[in-house]
This record gives C-alpha cells, sequence and structure tokens, in this order.
C-alpha cells in the first residue's frame, strides 16, 4: 500500500478508513482479526475471501490515493514486520525472525573506525531481537546460531558476542538493584553533551575525561565513503559564491589581505582590481607621491600597491569560510586576519584594515 500524502495525514486517513471499511464489510469477508502498523496489517478472513476483502477496501477511498495489496499464508507460514508467523500441526502458531530472501547478514565490521559501544550495539540489538521475538527455545538456540555466524563473517570476536549475552542476563536478573542504582545516578544531574569525532584511542580517553565532570560525550565519524565518494551538486564557481571570508594574496611577498563580503565574490574582487588599478594609474611629482605614501587610501590592497609597489596575486585567492551573520563574517575575519599577521611576523596595514 502506498501513499502521496504525508506520513501524519496517511495515518489518520487509514484510521478513518480502516474503521468505515471494516463496519460496512460483508458477513462472509469480514475479518475475525486485524491489526495494523502503520501500512502493514496482519488480518485473519475466511479461506478464499482475501481478494474480495481486498476489493472491498479499495472501495472505501474515493480519491484512490490509498491501494491495498495483500499476501496470503505460504508453507503455513506468513511475514509481519520483522515476525514470521508460522502454524503447528496442532493449529497454534510460533514465532520467528523474519528476513527478506535478498537479506546479506552485512552488519557494521568490527574492524572499521567506529567507537566499541557501537559495535556492541550492534551484538545487543540482533540478541535483543531474538529474546523478544523467537517464542520457543529450540528457535532460540539456532536463532542464536546463525547470528554468530554472521557477526564472526563481519570481523566479530567470541568475547565480543559473549561479553553482551552476559551483560544481558545480568540486567534481567538484577534488575532490582538496577533500579536502586539508577536512582543514585539521576540525582547527579548531567552538565551538557558535547560531540567530538571519532579518532581510535584518542576519543574514548576525551569522553573518560569528559566524564569525570559530568558531561556527556557522543561521537560521529569525522570522514565518511559519502563525504568522499558522493557529490550530488556541482561544485560552485568561486566568484560566484558570497557571504564569505576571503583572502587574496600577495605575489612579490608573503603578506595577504583578508576580508569579508555579503555579495559575490567575483563583485568583490573586481572593485579591489578597479581601486588598485586607479591607485597605480595616478600619476605623482617626488612631492605629491612622498604625501600619498602617508595618505589611507579606501583599501588597504591599494595602500600595499602604492607604497611597495608589488602585484596583487588575483587568480589564486581563495575563500575561507562562509557566515550567513554579518557579526560572525566579521569576527571570523579578525581571527583569520590574526592568524595570517602572527604566521608572517608583520602586523602590516595590508592586514589590519578588513573591508
Amino acid at each position: 500500500m502506498g501513499s502521496p500524502v504525508s506520513p501524519i495525514i496517511a495515518n489518520l486517513f487509514m484510521e478513518f478508513l480502516e474503521q468505515q471499511a471494516i463496519a460496512t464489510a460483508p458477513l462472509e469477508f469480514k475479518p475475525r482479526y486485524w491489526r495494523r502498523y502503520v501500512d502493514d496489517v496482519l488480518e485473519i478472513v475466511k479461506e478464499g475471501q482475501v481478494q474480495n476483502l481486498t476489493d472491498h477496501l479499495n472501495t472505501i477511498d474515493e480519491t484512490e490515493s490509498i491501494k491495498f495489496t495483500f499476501e496470503e499464508e505460504k508453507n503455513g507460514q506468513i511475514p509481519f514486520l520483522d515476525t514470521l508467523i508460522v502454524r503447528k500441526p496442532d493449529g497454534s502458531v510460533k514465532l520467528l525472525v523474519y528476513r527478506k530472501p535478498t537479506h546479506t547478514d552485512q552488519y557494521l565490521n568490527f574492524k572499521s573506525e567506529h567507537p566499541l559501544h557501537q559495535k556492541m550495539g550492534v551484538i545487543r540489538t540482533l540478541f535483543d531481537r531474538m529474546n523478544s521475538v523467537v517464542t520457543e527455545t529450540e528457535d532460540r538456540t539456532q536463532e542464536e546460531e546463525r547470528v554468530r555466524a554472521a557477526l564472526k563473517t563481519c570481523g566479530y570476536p567470541d568475547w565480543a558476542m559473549d561479553r553482551v549475552k552476559n551483560q544481558m542476563h545480568n540486567k534481567n536478573k538484577d534488575a532490582d538493584k538496577s533500579r536502586s542504582k539508577k536512582s543514585k545516578t539521576t540525582e547527579e544531574k548531567s552538565k551538557g553533551m558535547v560531540v567530538i569525532p571519532y579518532v581510535s584511542g584518542l576519543s574514548e580517553r576525551i569522553q573518560r575525561v569528559l566524564k569525570k565532570h559530568k558531561v556527556d560525550t557522543a561521537m560521529k565519524p569525522h570522514r565518511t565513503l559519502k563525504q568522499i565518494l558522493v557529490h550530488p551538486k556541482d561544485k560552485r564557481e568561486k566568484a560566484k559564491t558570497g557571504i564569505c571570508i576571503y583572502e587574496i594574496g600577495c605575489k612579490n611577498c608573503d603578506l595577504s589581505y583578508v576580508g569579508e563580503t555579503s555579495r559575490m565574490l567575483g563583485t568583490r574582487l573586481a572593485e579591489h582590481q578597479a581601486e588598485v588599478k586607479k591607485a597605480s594609474e595616478k600619476k605623482y611629482t617626488r612631492s605629491e607621491r612622498k604625501t600619498s605614501e602617508m595618505e589611507q587610501t579606501k583599501s588597504a590592497i591599494s595602500d600595499h600597491v602604492a607604497r611597495a609597489n608589488h602585484v596583487i596575486d588575483w587568480e589564486e585567492s581563495k575563500i575561507l569560510g562562509r557566515e550567513h551573520d554579518k557579526g560572525s563574517r566579521e569576527a571570523s575575519g579578525k581571527i583569520w586576519n590574526k592568524t595570517a599577521v602572527e604566521s608572517v611576523g608583520s602586523v602590516s596595514g595590508f592586514l589590519e584594515n578588513i573591508s
């Protein structure tokens, strides 16, 4: 069953639709049992009446935005969500874990660059599903063997699986102790949470230090395959990038100019070039040149060209960062500016001015 509308609206509409459908269904194919989760429905009807019930359901929605399809029981089995419902010879049912035919048993590899607790979480999730879904002891033993075999293929050692199993067993066994311990720990409120990039060995040590100060830590990969391989958008041209902090270097020395602009970088560079051209083409007498060197022009780049007679490297100008808020842009520009000053050991006016 599919729907083009939003999930919330679809769910409300489904509630209304199923109430109408069940209430108006003829007795010969009225469902004896009906349970729905989102858009998956488990129902029990008389044998041979599934198609009639489906046709009836599809007449309720006049807009035809929701369509029902069905899957019948095969060999005494039918899947519903993550469970496989199996009819036993005596007429009772048992539950198994359901896996689609395309399932590959591929999970997070144990050697991957992820925190240990995330890998242990993979084991815990599979064991928890096994314990909560599978109803019979023999089937649970077979499910555990399959889970262990799949995890070993993904590099998980036996000690990791045994540790998780023991932790889950002890948690159920000592439920009262866990509740009393939890009541004590909740009195000490966390001072907040920080998210840090995961670096094997280093991030764990930082986490332990922060934990002493009652600060929770979450970790995320600092480099993913998606970031390396997937580039859905075309790279933006440098000249067409706006709302940014930029740097323009000098071909004759190590000094550079750091500025910020809310317009396109190409527009701002064209203004700088026009100012430099105007300053360099102006004719001075000796006395006028000496006086001009004491004056501050509109642009620090023009001052640098006029006083040092250097050439600006327009082609290699680069974007240092992007900030939509003007105050944040100016603050970031000053930080970049200070860094540039310290790197060349000079506090030239060429670096101090931010336009």
